[in-house]
């Protein structure tokens, strides 16, 4: 249960006639919920939208991430919801899955306390089978990225016949990721009479051609968010990809001079996991969200404050209002994608005047929410270099000298010990150094002391995605690599069946494969468009299971097939002349023009 968007948990200032949830004309088990979750006042934009929306207008809003649009358009959504119809009464497209999966939390959180209502998350990267089985059942909402919803409505799994409801949140960021053809065909292929919100932190010329087409007559709403946070909390930020967060969330642990510490996760499942795994690494971490008991909670938080618990891995509405003196860090281990969220999250340490820290994991493809917290908390996060095995190092014999250091202050103990060591030695002629040094060892057990400083791939690996990306370069677009990093024989030539005719572009064939297969940005070589197909360049490596996701993905509505590229002579890490024409090398900018390809020089 994670509502991003939340309105205010603060009260109305009585010389204001802000409304409440309830004159917005929120009510029954809707406004139970927002209660139950302790939100008083509207945000502006919730205020201004959700009595349009409730009357059946169109809405085209401004607004920057963090003014609360979520619970502006899923209140809405829910108090006219009509709980009999098993077809999708509303759909919700989100530029990336991690959004989609924030969203669909918010709208489980506000129906609390409605009956049966079915929430859906559609993203590439998720098995088809959990979606298939859920659309048979029935569901009310469906919340998806484009490239997944357009795949269920060309196997005819995803019936939008009887839609009343559509969302575009942050159509900005949609569009610069290149799905403009695909919202478009997704919005064409629904009922003409739906009510549409759009959201977008920006109104460029696109955004408005869109809403001039699809939305009916709608009314513009905008807002400014005036967010700010404490000026005695650090923050600083990491970029990471998923697979890279707990290795680097533990290099930190091992190096940071914490007391206790906040990591928040974006849902109860992870709350859960992240927990097991820093408790198998020698962490004392316990889990909170939503479905924890209350007497469990509070158990956990008064262990937090007592010191018999170091780290509490959290949803945001599980450690909202969570206030214990010894929090000296937050960690979003899941960056959040709306700022006032963020606000919340990092106001957890830097209390009552005393400092705090704030670490952000954000993913290649999350870049772009740094210019959207620098400008809401007016303050500009530091980004942060991840330990190396030498620095760990370091702190770990630091500790082993403290710990030698304290154990030599226990006389007696020490007495008895040295017997037992002299005894030793006179029976095995064994120097007393060398014995030390076994002692050490058998200390140690399993877990080596130092980490091998030749072995640290995990350093070199998050400080490729640490390079700052080239000025003009789109997040979801991969940065050019130097050439002596990465060599040809790490890449191998993929055929997919959509080509020049199909008007695709570079950025829709990585924005599409980033989505279904989880890649990142170092993933991508050259990118040849010829007239009916494109080469794609994949890591020559790549697991099977990513390719079987790759398999089902669609572009502009077409079945990409993807295959293995041999070439002309079945060689295919070769790459053909023209692809210096057309597609883009390693990340490049996309540059390709329309002149036709040139057929590759065979010799003979």
């Amino acid at each position: 249960m994670t509502p991003e968007d939340a309105p205010s948990t603060e009260p109305a200032d009585e010389s204001t006639t802000t409304p409440g949830f309830e004159e917005l004309g929120i009510t029954g088990p809707v406004l139970k919920a927002v209660r139950d979750l302790g939100y008083e006042t509207p945000s502006p934009i919730q205020a201004a939208t959700i009595p349009l929306l409730i009357q059946g207008r169109d809405v085209l809003g401004t607004a920057q991430t963090g003014t609360g649009k979520t619970a502006a358009f899923a209140l809405p959504v829910l108090e006219n919801l009509d709980l009999s119809q098993k077809t999708p009464q509303a759909l919700v497209l989100a530029p990336t899955r991690e959004l989609a999966l924030q969203v669909c939390e918010a709208f489980e959180a506000y129906a609390s306390r409605m009956k049966d209502v079915r929430v859906l998350p559609v993203y590439g990267g998720q098995g088809y089978g959990v979606q298939l089985s859920a659309l048979r059942r029935g569901v009310h909402i469906v919340v998806g990225t484009p490239g997944r919803i357009m795949d269920h409505q060309a196997k005819g799994t995803l019936d939008l016949s009887e839609l009343k409801y559509l969302v575009l949140d942050e159509a900005d960021e949609m569009l610069k990721m290149g799905f403009a053809e695909d919202v478009e065909q997704i919005l064409a292929q629904t009922p003409s009479d739906k009510q549409v919100a759009l959201f977008s932190a920006t109104m460029p010329a696109a955004i408005r051609r869109l809403a001039q087409q699809y939305l009916n007559a709608p009314e513009e709403v905008a807002i400014t968010a005036k967010t700010t946070t404490n000026q005695n909390i650090t923050q600083r930020y990491l970029v990471v990809s998923y697979q890279q967060k707990v290795d680097a969330l533990t290099r930190i642990l091992e190096v940071e001079n914490f007391d206790g510490m906040i990591v928040f996760v974006r849902t109860k499942n992870e709350t859960e996991t992240l927990a097991e795994k820093l408790r198998a690494r020698g962490y004392s971490a316990a889990a909170i969200n939503g479905d924890v008991p209350q007497v469990q909670r509070e158990r956990s938080v008064n262990q937090l404050k007592d010191g018999k618990l170091d780290i509490l891995v959290a949803t945001d509405v599980a450690a909202r209002g969570l206030d214990v003196e010894r929090i000296s860090h937050v960690v979003n281990f899941d960056i959040p994608t709306d700022t006032e969220s963020y606000v919340h999250r990092i106001g957890r340490t830097g209390r009552a005047g005393r400092s705090g820290d704030a670490i952000s994991f954000i993913t290649p493809r999350e870049r772009y929410l740094l210019k959207h917290i620098e400008k809401a908390t007016r303050q500009q996060p530091t980004q942060m270099q991840l330990p190396t095995t030498e620095d760990v190092n370091t702190t770990r014999l630091a500790r082993f000298d403290d710990a030698i250091t304290a154990a030599l202050g226990e006389g007696d103990r020490i007495e008895k010990f040295r017997d037992i060591i002299a005894h030793y030695v006179r029976n095995h002629d064994v120097p007393e150094a060398d014995v030390a040094a076994a002692l050490a060892v058998v200390a140690q057990g399993e877990t080596p002391l130092l980490l091998d400083p030749e072995n640290d791939e995990l350093t070199a690996a998050v400080a490729r995605e640490n390079r700052p990306p080239r000025e003009g370069r789109d997040r979801d677009r991969p940065a050019r690599e130097p050439r002596e990093r990465r060599s040809r024989g790490d890449y191998a030539p993929y055929r997919i069946e959509v080509g020049r005719r199909h008007r695709v572009e570079p950025r829709q064939i990585v924005g599409a494969l980033a989505n279904e297969g989880g890649l990142g940005r170092d993933d991508f070589g050259a990118i040849n468009i010829r007239p009916d197909f494109s080469i794609v360049e994949l890591p020559a490596n790549m697991p099977a299971s990513v390719l079987e996701k790759l398999r089902d993905t669609r572009i502009s509505g077409r079945a990409i097939e993807i295959k293995p590229d041999r070439g002309p002579r079945g060689g295919g890490a070769r790459r053909p002349r023209e692809d210096r024409d057309s597609g883009y090398e390693r990340g490049d900018r996309p540059s390709y023009d329309d002149r036709p390809a040139r057929k590759p020089r065979h010799k003979g």
